[in-house]
């Protein structure tokens, strides 16, 4: 079995599904709620285990009250867990995230920005027998000291980009893919040229940029191209990146190469927004396409 390891963000996501996102001094009335844990790495290690890999994450938990429901949804899903904060009482971050009728949604969270967290509780031997490493840049350091560590052991390294966070630059250094979303936009960079051309100008090896439903660009060596993403009628476009990008770690991981990876990723998210929330699309989905 094909294991790998995520590192960053866990989240408690609170769905609403509205008729339209309410203005300001209004009130609305959902049609319906969700409550699920999420998160960039989250969402990814969840759906790499639901593909048949061994997936852990790293992230801050905690001990409060909020942290036993994102513990007990990763022992539903057979996620390892590495806690950066075990001790901490403080409650998990909690998205609220509003999805109107035509699928798209509105996100508002406090992140990782809340919490303290000690990069030197990362054990380099947790990366014995791991395929591969995703980090999504929310606690920066953390993410920088894993990526190092398994660049050292090479182990391929892949960078969820869904913006420019401070640090991001020195964490390329120990990227081998990025794929990055259209709003990733580094320093002095107003389109998504420039942001392939400074990709490729820190030695990342791999690189694609996604636009939602429109075709992901790629580029790997002096390969380039576009990975078409199948048409669906989206009901929730929440969490398809992430979906996205754990995906992509599975297929990557079994051996596809990179546009074949991203192809087959594409086809797993495209296939989530097809129904509301980040889990819903698994209970049609039992297993990998080959």
């Amino acid at each position: 079995m094909t294991s790998a390891i995520f590192v960053g963000l866990s989240t408690i996501d609170l769905i609403h599904t509205v008729d339209a996102f309410p203005s300001s001094d209004t009130k609305a009335v959902a049609r319906s709620q969700e409550l699920q844990v999420g998160g960039p790495a989250t969402n990814a290690a969840i759906t790499f285990s639901h593909l048949g890999g061994s997936a852990t994450l790293v992230a801050a938990v905690g001990r409060h009250t909020f942290s036993a429901f994102v513990k007990s949804e990763l022992r539903h899903y057979a996620v390892g867990l590495i806690d950066l904060t075990p001790e901490s009482d403080e409650p998990p971050p909690i998205s609220s995230v509003w999805v109107n009728q035509r699928g798209q949604r509105s996100i508002v969270s406090v992140n990782a920005t809340h919490f303290k967290i000690t990069p030197s509780r990362m054990d380099p031997r947790v990366l014995e027998g791991a395929s591969i490493l995703l980090v999504d840049g929310h606690s920066m350091e953390t993410c920088r000291a894993w990526s190092e560590a398994a660049q050292a052991a090479g182990i391929p390294v892949v960078f969820d980009g869904g913006s420019w966070k401070p640090g991001t630059g020195q964490l390329l250094k120990f990227i081998d893919t990025a794929i990055c979303s259209a709003d990733f936009c580094p320093p002095g960079c107003t389109n998504e040229n420039q942001a392939l051309q400074y990709l490729r100008g820190t030695g990342v090896k791999q690189i694609a940029i996604t636009q939602g439903a429109h075709p992901i660009r790629f580029a790997a060596g002096p390969h380039d191209g576009f990975v078409e993403v199948p048409q669906v009628n989206a009901l929730d476009t929440t969490g398809a990146g992430d979906i996205l990008h754990g995906a992509f770690c599975y297929y990557a991981s079994v051996g596809c190469e990179f546009s074949a990876a991203l192809g087959e990723a594409s086809i797993v998210a495209a296939e989530s927004c097809r129904f509301r929330g980040t889990r819903s699309w698994m209970r049609t989905q039992s297993g990998p396409r080959h």
